[in-house]
């Protein structure tokens, strides 16, 4: 007889000929899935590099830490645009600020997020 083969078509996902669930790899994978929650906080924290100012003002302060008003001249946009994006980021935990005289610094909260740029960068650069 024949095999059969078949043809991916362009946007079709390959499937298994046959339902059979491998148990032991489910139950595995089971005991070290994270809780609901904590998903969901994790797909919030990637939602925030799908916005492509926040992503460029994360990618200014992983080389510099900079006020509203450098930032703002950086990339060519208004202050107040700026500010609104920091605060989304500071709420999120990905920057954090220092007030210097009148002067507020922001810089990114901790080196995983400049591994996160360095990593993304890497991997949209293959």
């Amino acid at each position: 007889m024949a095999e059969e083969k078949r043809v991916i078509q362009d946007g079709e996902i390959d499937q298994c000929d046959f339902i059979c669930v491998h148990e032991n790899v489910v139950n595995q994978v089971l005991k070290v899935m994270p809780k609901d929650q904590q998903l969901m906080d994790l797909a919030d924290f990637f939602k925030i590099f799908g916005d492509p100012t926040r992503v460029r003002i994360l990618y200014v302060l992983s080389q510099s830490q900079m006020c509203v008003c450098d930032i703002a001249n950086l990339l060519q946009m208004g202050q107040s645009a700026i500010s609104h994006q920091l605060r989304v980021l500071k709420q999120m935990r990905l920057v954090k600020s220092r007030r210097e005289g009148k002067t507020v610094f922001y810089s990114l909260a901790d080196g995983h997020i400049e591994t996160i740029l360095a990593q993304g960068m890497e991997h949209i650069s293959e």
